[in-house]
């Protein structure tokens, strides 16, 4: 049990509510209504089970790295409480937990769900060779919406897109302002981030510009699902969450980071998701 704890402090397992009420929108948008427990469980099985394995995977690529940088020395991995063969282990476990779960879903999450592990699994090493590897993650947690809707109807819909799309560059958005954190390490290590090769004024108009595109995504998704009044007033206060956020976070206030990282984009998945049920649910 205590290793199973670490793994989760490993994962950082809370924060799966930044992509987990996007896979329940994008169930919930695709079946109009309440899923079903069989359906809900699965799916939520699914995506803690892809994020976990992600994270861990994330963790075990970038474990020398971890090792000399100083905002990371208290992982884990890092410290010795968790040694490689159980973070492997607990690895396999998960992204069996996933692929199981897409089984029982349908035939095409079966199907994707191998392409959504190496897809996932492979982020980690986007920063030796792109600074895009933002973006890249943001496609990873954009298969929240993909996937919670494929997992009640398996077509691909412009409804799911769109809010992938948001999510895409919603994540985008925020990473690029944690990765300011990393700068001089990145540039020391030779790690591609937008950060350590353009600089933090230009990281922080670009993460305000994918978060201005992020709020488009989110009302076409909305428009494009019909959705009414409950869920254009969670998406104006979403959209007002991401203002602040870039008020806050300056490039002479960059302690306020982890402020707008934990704090306020924490609000933005749950706040949309409350849009999605009220506007199903409250006629």
């Amino acid at each position: 049990m205590r290793k199973f704890l670490l793994f989760c402090k490993m994962i950082k397992i809370e924060h799966s509510v930044f992509a987990l009420p996007f896979a329940f929108i994008g169930c919930f948008l695709a079946n109009k209504s309440w899923p079903g427990w069989e359906k809900f469980l699965l799916i939520t099985i699914a995506m803690v089970g892809i994020r976990s394995f992600a994270m861990a995977m994330n963790r075990i690529i970038d474990l020398r790295f971890d090792k000399i940088n100083p905002r990371t020395s208290t992982r884990p991995l890092v410290t010795g409480e968790l040694n490689l063969f159980h973070a492997y282990i607990f690895s396999l476990v998960f992204a069996i937990l996933f692929v199981l779960s897409c089984y029982f879903l349908n035939k095409l999450c079966f199907h994707l769900s191998f392409f959504a592990l190496v897809w996932a699994g492979m982020y980690s090493y986007s920063k030796r060779f792109t600074p895009l590897c933002h973006f890249w993650l943001g496609s990873v947690l954009a298969m929240a919406p993909l996937g919670g809707w494929l997992g009640i109807d398996p077509k691909f819909s412009p409804v799911a897109v769109c809010f992938a799309f948001g999510v895409l560059f919603w994540v985008a958005g925020f990473d690029i302002l944690y990765s300011i954190q990393d700068i001089e390490f990145d540039q020391k290590q030779g790690l591609f981030s937008i950060p350590s090769r353009l600089g933090i004024p230009a990281s922080l108009w670009i993460s305000n510009l994918c978060h201005m595109v992020c709020a488009i995504f989110f009302f076409l998704g909305g428009w494009l699902g019909d959705l009414q009044y409950w869920y254009y007033v969670a998406w104006a206060v979403v959209t007002l969450i991401l203002v602040i956020e870039h008020l806050i976070v300056s490039e002479h206030r960059l302690d306020k980071i982890n402020m707008a990282f934990f704090t306020l984009n924490a609000f933005v998945s749950c706040m949309l998701f409350l849009g999605v049920i009220g506007d199903i649910f409250i006629k």
